[in-house]
């Protein structure tokens, strides 16, 4: 039986982002989804999602704290490739840096930073908050059934410029490009959150849920 874990560290409301990966794992018959901060669970667990709500300093600090999450979390995925997912402020923690009140070293899976959204035009308000069109930039298995022109819901103010171009997977624009996605190896990250994200991003989540990378 197939576990995925949602890893619990403190940063938001767990809640329905927990009921949109238990639904959507129940429809594929992908196994059990829990709710976690365990470390000894973290790394027995078949697939790992981090969600994460706040400022990156904070959520880099609880993670880092979390009685041996990180270690667990890194191990998992750095060393035994296991499937993962980072949502939100999970995605930014996957940057080699925060920008964000001070500079913060990230788990450095995809190079590049976490700046301020600065949209070309003062017309766009900061945070980033609604629903934005995506633009695929790559062929990915977590797009099965999504095209560019779906709409995804998002909340920041930050957001990940990604050194490699090929990294990004998907942007939406806001003022000018906002990475939306990005990935590699066993790795994606999600800037917006599927469990809002009505039919397009419980897909998603299905499809990371059945992804076999």
């Amino acid at each position: 039986m197939s576990l995925t874990a949602l890893i619990d560290y403190e940063s938001g409301n767990l809640h329905s982002a927990h009921k949109a990966f238990e639904r959507m794992a129940r429809e594929a018959d992908a196994g059990t989804v829990v709710v976690t901060s365990d470390a000894d669970v973290v790394a027995r667990a078949d697939r790992i999602v981090l969600p994460g709500d706040g400022a990156f300093p904070a959520c880099a600090a609880a993670l880092r704290g979390a009685g041996g999450v990180y270690d667990a979390l890194v191990e998992a995925v750095e060393q035994r490739g296991r499937p993962f997912l980072g949502i939100c402020v999970g995605m930014q923690l996957m940057a080699s840096m925060g920008r964000e009140y001070t500079d913060t070293p990230g788990l450095d899976w995809v190079g590049g930073q976490v700046v301020p959204i600065a949209p070309s035009d003062p017309g766009f308000k900061v945070p980033h908050m609604g629903w934005n069109d995506l633009v695929l930039d790559a062929d990915h298995a977590l797009f099965d059934g999504v095209s560019t022109g779906d709409h995804t819901y998002f909340v920041h103010s930050y957001h990940f410029e990604v050194a490699d171009p090929a990294l990004r997977l998907a942007h939406v624009d806001y003022g000018g490009d906002v990475t939306a996605v990005v990935g590699r190896d066993t790795m994606v990250g999600m800037q917006f959150h599927p469990e809002k994200s009505q039919d397009v991003g419980l897909r998603m989540i299905r499809n990371f849920l059945t992804w076999a990378p």
